[in-house]
């Protein structure tokens, strides 16, 4: 026997939770990629190291950047499995005493975005079917 399906919400209610979600999801994921620049800028390495770090660490999330920015629900569930590598990486930077702080920061940041995207897909994909007329 199906599952009866469930009322979509009204638009009213989810439109101010399309907004809050998006703007957490596009701030923790802007406050990612600075604090991703701003530790490898800082770190003690040689230029082409710095610079080879700094690219491999953004590339990945400058791809995803357009679709974060101009708010398509499928990039923010695309950016959704991209962030846990950051993630591991906060969590892998927090065992060590000397990058706590950032490793702390990275994993906040990661877990405000994920969050954050997966609700801003969710209620968009509501409000798109809401949209078409579907009950």
């Amino acid at each position: 026997m199906a599952k009866a399906r469930k009322p979509l919400p009204s638009l009213d209610w989810l439109q101010p939770r399309l907004r809050l979600t998006r703007v957490l999801a596009l701030l923790s994921y802007l406050g990612l990629m600075v604090l991703l620049a701003v530790s490898t800028w800082i770190a003690d390495l040689p230029q082409q190291a710095r610079l080879s770090l700094l690219a491999l660490q953004l590339v990945p999330l400058a791809i995803l950047l357009p679709g974060i920015v101009l708010g398509h629900a499928r990039g923010h569930a695309w950016a959704c499995f991209a962030i846990n590598l950051y993630f591991i990486q906060g969590v892998l930077a927090a065992f060590q005493p000397q990058r706590l702080a950032f490793g702390l920061t990275e994993c906040a940041l990661t877990v405000v975005f994920f969050l954050a995207a997966m609700m801003y897909t969710r209620y968009r994909f509501q409000h798109e079917r809401r949209l078409a007329g579907e009950q």
